[in-house]
């Protein structure tokens, strides 16, 4: 610490450590008021990129065509013969167990769906003989027939081979929550575009506030209806399989998978932790000090992101186990270091053994917290808020571990007394020692398999990808990857998409792409003035095709499926006539179910809306998006503005290119931004250059498997690289600054090696032990992007570790930043 930074701190902490326990306890208690507050967010939002005009594009969409993803899917295989009357009617006590669910609006399935199917049935009679399963006295081999045939509920209420039906339950529509996130977020644009006026800004504060309460008790809402929904299903499984489905439920699991991660494999880390720690230290202080402070951290950020209602998503779920890590690594390193002046100094009193320790370690790791922080800083980057919020709540959590660690523990080392001296040498730490010999004697073989590991390394790079599928986040004997399963198989596909395709204006012209006079070969053609004309029947049946066409989709449903079906009723093609009185012919009941989700004539816009399937070895989200367009303008003749793709399935990949984007093709500048520091707090650019090549690699090494092992970036693993670039920084300024010291002394550089191997490489080697001991664990989850995130963050911090304590010093050794080597040790043999 700098004289004056020290004297204040002498002057506070350490001549008052009681009082400085005391202020830390008041701390906790503060934020221990809020700590009830703290929740998980498991929203849909969480998974959309901020500002993403897609995203009002999708809003506008699903109010436009009264359709929402809102919804759950139950699949029914029965052991028996679906359509006897055994199996239908325990589907029918199964339906209706599961619409007294409290806030299960409604249902559709083969029990209410109408049937559509009698020789009795025309056109312009269809609302006299509309009938269904439950309601008319069908014969079960006639509705078979009848939903078998029908091109609407084939491979949506019941599957191609008609052995597997679904239950459609609709959730509750929540307009105010739209209502108010929509007004949420146009004053949040208009105060950054040109600011609020007084009245304005206090509106936003209502409406953020409220929003927040009415997103709370939604959430809520749907966790209760899934659990109370499954409760039924546990009911009826004796003699059916059955699965639960949905974007709902897919978006709930997920969070429930982290949310039973963080509590049983916390305790776990925990557990391993606190193992680690005895092994390593013999003692019981060294075990419970650092663990006062890992708890008084995590305590008093979580409290704090309570009072500032800032909930915690998928993403964000594991900062709790990183503060872990960055705040264990700081109470390690001091408690190494005042180990060490313990046993070199046995007379020295306690406040000179902690005076020293804080004196000498303040500085490094001030700039470590502070390198730590730069490298989340490249989540700032992202264009998705929680990817932000995750880079704000560690640069919070890691400024609030550093001052918990150099408060309480020097507050408290001050209170207790001496410990005993460590039993042992001080200088004997066989791994380290070992590692120091390897750097010394195989001096050009360090640099050349780092060489073609970077090589290598930069090939895996330029194998990474976003591409991912929502059934491989779980293993395949979890429920909902198999409930997925069925559901894309049997029922039509998991993750929605639609495609909406607007017609030109209506002016009366002749197409304007084509002049005769200037190109006498073209055929000018009318615009199509409605979906119910021929020609835009045609056309909407021609895209429908193409869709349906894709390996990577499964149902499509569009006004080519209604007019198809009415083709059906009306036992041949319609005429111009039945097609323009074809919205009329049917019901007002049956236009909400067969027509208003798929055209709107006030907006001239159709819409199809496909379901993909997560199953299919092929799905490729933007490469298909991108097919589906191109094909549609250049085979279809259809103008860019004409097709726009929407739902989920393109939020999230819009969501997945921006993490590929932002976030791997910025730590570039990150990179800068540490180099830059590293001059700072070495004052020397050599110093400076042969710092950052470890960190390069280290960050390059673990992007470089994921890469060659085809693991894709995802919400979760994209947070990999920022985590890498800390954890590297931190050992390389720890051993960087103590071999600094170690030279001071003597301007041997293979001596100040071996000395800093001796002492700052202990530190390095237990915390990184301990790190890597404890994250093994998360290989037990049954959430892939959890095992991804425990098993790439220990070998981070394995590379990390071997990178600081070879490579690091080896290119010191070359270097030779810190002025001529004025020792006599004989360099080992190059082997």
């Amino acid at each position: 610490m700098g004289n004056r930074l020290f004297h204040l701190y002498d002057r506070t902490v350490l001549s008052h450590p009681v009082l400085t326990l005391l202020l830390v306890l008041v701390a906790a208690v503060i934020a221990g008021l809020r700590l009830d507050q703290f929740q998980l967010d498991a929203s849909p939002d969480t998974l959309v990129m901020e500002g993403d005009e897609s995203f009002e594009y999708y809003q506008q969409t699903y109010e436009r065509f009264e359709t929402t993803d809102d919804f759950l899917v139950v699949s029914y295989q029965p052991e028996d013969e679906l359509f006897s009357d055994s199996v239908i009617n325990r589907l029918t006590e199964l339906r209706d167990d599961l619409i007294d669910v409290d806030g299960i609006d409604e249902s559709n399935s083969i029990l209410n769906v109408p049937l559509l199917h009698s020789p009795d049935i025309t056109l312009m009679t269809v609302s006299k003989h509309m009938k269904t399963l439950e309601g008319n006295d069908v014969p079960l081999d006639t509705a078979r027939k009848a939903l078998m045939e029908n091109p609407l509920y084939q491979n949506m209420l019941i599957s191609n081979d008609g052995t597997t039906t679904a239950i459609q339950l609709l959730l509750p529509s929540n307009e105010r929550y739209y209502e108010l996130r929509d007004r949420r977020d146009e004053l949040e644009q208009k105060q950054r575009e040109e600011g609020l006026s007084g009245a304005e800004e206090g509106e936003l504060a209502q409406v953020r506030a409220e929003y927040r309460e009415r997103k709370e008790a939604v959430s809520a809402q749907q966790d209760r209806i899934i659990r109370d929904v499954r409760g039924v299903l546990a009911n009826y499984g004796d003699q059916a399989r059955i699965h639960l489905g949905g974007v709902p439920m897919i978006v709930a699991d997920m969070m429930a998978f982290v949310e039973s991660d963080l509590v049983t494999f916390g305790l776990g880390v925990l557990a391993f932790i606190i193992l680690m720690l005895g092994i390593i230290f013999r003692q019981p202080r060294w075990v419970l000090l650092p663990l006062a402070c890992c708890a008084l951290t995590v305590w008093i950020t979580l409290g704090f992101l309570g009072w500032v209602h800032w909930p915690v998503t998928v993403i964000s779920s594991n900062f709790v186990s990183l503060l872990l890590i960055i705040t264990m690594s700081l109470t390690i390193h001091l408690i190494v270091r005042h180990r060490e002046y313990q046993q070199l100094q046995p007379d020295a009193d306690r406040y000179q053994l902690v005076s020293e320790t804080v004196s000498a370690m303040g500085r490094p790791c001030f700039y470590m917290v502070l390198t730590t922080v730069v490298a989340f800083g490249s989540l700032f980057f992202s264009d998705i808020r929680p990817v932000i919020d995750f880079g704000l709540m560690m640069t919070v959590g890691i400024l609030i571990g550093y001052a918990v660690v150099f408060l309480v523990l020097p507050a408290v080392l001050m209170l207790m007394p001496r410990a005993a001296q460590p039993s042992g040498a001080l200088h004997r730490t066989p791994i380290t020692e070992y590692l120091a010999r390897i750097t010394d004697n195989y001096r050009g073989t360090i640099v050349t398999v780092s060489a073609a590991l970077a090589v290598v390394c930069a090939v895996g790079v330029s194998w990474l990808s976003v591409e991912n599928r929502f059934i491989d986040y779980f293993k395949s004997d979890t429920e909902i990857h198999q409930g997925m399963t069925v559901i894309d198989q049997k029922l039509g596909g998991t993750t929605p998409l639609d495609v909406i395709i607007s017609l030109e204006e209506d002016d009366g012209e002749l197409s304007k792409d084509c002049d005769p006079f200037v190109d006498p070969d073209c055929e000018p053609q009318e615009q199509i003035d409605s979906f119910f004309s021929t020609d835009g029947a045609q056309l909407v049946k021609n895209i429908h095709d193409y869709l349906d066409e894709q390996p990577q989709t499964g149902k499509v449903i569009s006004l080519a499926t209604t007019i198809r079906l009415a083709e059906r009723v009306n036992q041949g093609e319609l005429n111009p006539l039945q097609l323009g009185l074809m919205g009329r012919a049917f019901p007002e009941d049956l236009q909400g179910l067969l027509l208003d989700p798929y055209v709107n004539e006030e907006t001239r816009q159709a819409r199809f809306s496909i379901r993909l399937l997560e199953t299919s070895p092929k799905l490729d989200r933007d490469a298909l998006f991108e097919r589906i367009r191109a094909d549609l303008t250049r085979e279809m003749g259809l103008k860019d503005d004409q097709v726009n793709l929407t739902g989920m399935a393109v939020l999230y990949n819009n969501m997945l290119q921006s993490l590929f984007s932002s976030q791997i093709k910025t730590l570039g500048a990150v990179f800068v931004a540490i180099m830059a520091m590293f001059l700072v707090l070495f004052r020397s650019l050599r110093v400076a250059v042969v710092a950052i090549v470890p960190n390069l690699l280290a960050a390059g090494t673990v992007l470089g498997i994921m890469g060659l092992m085809g693991v894709p970036l995802d919400m979760m693993t994209i947070t990999i690289a920022a985590i890498t670039v800390g954890i590297a920084v931190d050992d390389t300024i720890h051993y960087i600054y103590r071999f600094r010291e170690e030279i001071r002394r003597d301007g041997d550089y293979q001596a100040a090696m071996h000395r800093s191997h001796q002492t700052i490489g202990r530190a390095m080697l237990y915390t990184s032990l301990t790190i890597i001991v404890g994250f093994s664990i998360l290989a037990l989850s049954n959430f892939i992007p959890t095992i991804y995130f425990g098993v790439f963050t220990a070998l981070a911090m394995a590379i990390a570790l071997l990178g600081a304590l070879t490579l690091l010093p080896r290119l010191i050794l070359m270097a030779k930043p810190f002025g001529p080597d004025r020792g006599t040790t004989t360099p080992g043999e190059d082997h």
